[in-house]
């Protein structure tokens, strides 16, 4: 039996600029330095076994070079990878899960320079703790 490898799915990535739109025009965010990070609570009418969809973009303004963006972006994609099996993660999972809803989050590297692993991967964790916070706020504030 093979392993069970820990990827980064197509249907886990937000690809769809209809969604993406909506999430920049009607969700709300919050900064980890050096990530500015949007995210939305939605129905999910599509696919029931999807819970969080996420995307990262990286600023050309920042940062000329494509290679500079493109490392960056996979810098954070391995990060969020590695995490989406931390008890904070499924925690996250779970929440989005019995609630019926979908969760689509779209990180933003504001930083100037090209980042360390470690930092990204620390910032990643901790922005994960401050959406599960944000998300419980959420679901308080309006069940």
């Amino acid at each position: 039996m093979m392993p069970k490898q820990f990827t980064i799915g197509g249907n886990e990535r937000l690809k769809s600029r209809k969604q993406i739109e909506q999430l920049f025009a009607e969700g709300k965010s919050f900064v980890v330095n050096p990530f500015r990070i949007y995210f939305i609570e939605k129905l999910n009418v599509h696919d029931p076994m999807l819970n969080i969809q996420f995307g990262i973009g990286v600023s050309s303004k920042n940062f000329k070079r494509a290679v500079d963006r493109n490392r960056i972006k996979r810098l954070t994609r391995e990060a969020w990878r590695l995490q989406k099996n931390d008890p904070i993660a499924i925690g996250l999972k779970e929440k989005i899960k019995t609630s019926g809803k979908q969760l689509n989050v779209f990180f933003i590297y504001t930083g100037k320079e090209v980042p360390d692993f470690t930092i990204v991967k620390d910032k990643v964790a901790v922005a994960l703790k401050k959406l599960l916070n944000k998300i419980d706020e959420n679901n308080t504030a309006n069940p």
